[in-house]
């Protein structure tokens, strides 16, 4: 039995519903997993059978986050994702301060290192154990040949792709400073040499992505250690949402939701009313605990509106889902073989609304140019085209055979138990 410790960025559900799977798959092979994290994340750990250690409780007390998520909410491109650098260049460093002690008293072996959470892989050399990358948002190793993650710019490995994903990348250097300086500070401290390429930050013993492999543009720089699992979501690890199933109807049914962070845009849902009105199917809106549904205006159409939705639920009698781009959210379309049609907001939405849109499995429409025409027009495109349906059946076909989180689990244990690479 190994005792594994997780470390993931904040509270935020995305990661989590990526992690907390993984862990119980982990836990039903007889390990013991404890996650290290912001006192935000303890309720959902416990619910999902996980130990839970708090970082920072002074730092960042129960219910501190509510004020930074309504923040982030309300922003978008550019400014969103310079906030969330910000938010997690504070935990990090709350984090590099306090967990190794904490990973060393509860005896934890290997760690689970989400890729978003840079320092993880520093406290593990710190530690001197073994760690593995888990990647919850879009890949983040940098390509040349790949767009930065922040941008819908298309794929095109051409000089000048390739020159454009170079300036874009170039652009979100001054941003990230701050952590980069953060790490190199620690790893000169602990006298660990220091990183000379942003991809030498994650494992060198496996790297696991929850999405197919044909979900990701082509690359040329992935390491041998970097798998493609597929999926690792389950109704497991997910909280009961009440929800009245009595109101749905015998039509195709349309989901919409913005996630739970960039969501307090009331304006979006607004549009998107308007933009199902006239279809022949039932809108189901999901205010991702922004706002009562209540305070919305009469919104055209009628819909659904609830503040949580039971998403995985609803998915499956979903004939479509109007979605934010979160790559949790478009993982789980994909497992259900719903097409989607993408607003992203921030952060690495835009990378994954370009990829919805690169594989077939939908449309997009970035927030800039977001208006009740061009979501009718993609909505209408992509509700009775039966080929975006029969994309996302590729994409769910693929998923299913990469072998999801019993085959992320097996990686895991293959490189812990051996202490050397698992090569894709």
């Amino acid at each position: 039995m190994t005792h594994f410790g997780i470390i993931t960025p904040g509270a935020a559900t995305g990661p989590l519903n990526t992690m907390l799977p993984l862990a119980q798959e982990l836990i039903r092979r007889g390990h013991r997993v404890t996650l290290f994290g912001i006192l935000g994340c303890q309720s959902k750990a416990l619910a999902a059978g996980v130990e839970f250690q708090a970082i920072g409780e002074k730092d960042f007390p129960l219910g501190s986050g509510a004020e930074a998520l309504t923040k982030l909410g309300q922003l978008r491109s550019y400014a969103a994702l310079k906030y969330t650098i910000e938010l997690l260049h504070e935990i990090s460093a709350v984090t590099l301060r306090d967990a190794p002690a904490l990973l060393k008293a509860a005896g934890v072996e290997a760690m689970l290192v989400n890729q978003s959470s840079i320092e993880g892989g520093t406290i593990a050399d710190f530690l001197q154990i073994p760690f593995i990358t888990v990647c919850s948002a879009v890949v983040l190793n940098y390509d040349p040949n790949v767009p930065p993650h922040y941008t819908t710019w298309k794929y095109s490995p051409t000089w000048w792709g390739r020159l454009r994903n170079n300036i874009g990348h170039a652009l979100l250097y001054p941003v990230a400073k701050p952590i980069k300086d953060l790490i190199d500070d620690y790893r000169k401290e602990w006298k660990l040499p220091l990183y000379s390429r942003p991809n030498d930050a994650y494992s060198q013993l496996a790297q696991i992505s929850q999405a197919p492999a044909t979900f990701e543009y082509p690359r040329l720089e992935l390491p041998q250690v970097f798998h493609f699992t597929g999926t690792f979501h389950t109704l497991a690890s997910r909280a009961e949402v009440p929800f009245p199933y009595e109101k749905l109807t015998l039509k195709p049914l349309i989901y919409a939701s913005m996630g739970t962070l960039q969501n307090r845009l009331k304006w979006v849902f607004e549009t998107i009313a308007n933009s199902c009105e006239k279809l022949d199917a039932q809108l189901v809106i999901s205010l991702g605990g922004s706002a009562k549904p209540e305070s919305l205006p009469t919104l055209a159409g009628n819909p659904l509106v609830v503040e949580y939705a039971p998403q995985l639920e609803l998915l499956e009698r979903a004939s479509l889902m109007i979605t934010h781009a979160g790559m949790n959210t478009t993982m789980e379309c994909v497992k259900y073989g719903v097409p989607m049609v993408a607003i992203p907001v921030a952060n690495d939405q835009p990378g994954v609304a370009a990829r919805i849109a690169w594989t077939g499995a939908g449309e997009f429409v970035t927030l800039k140019n977001l208006n009740v025409p061009r979501l009718r027009a993609a909505v209408t495109q992509v509700f009775t085209q039966e080929s975006y349906k029969q994309n996302v059946l590729k994409l769910q076909k693929a998923t299913h055979n990469a072998g999801g989180v019993s085959r992320a689990a097996d990686i895991i244990e293959q490189a812990v138990s051996t202490g050397k690479p698992v090569l894709a």
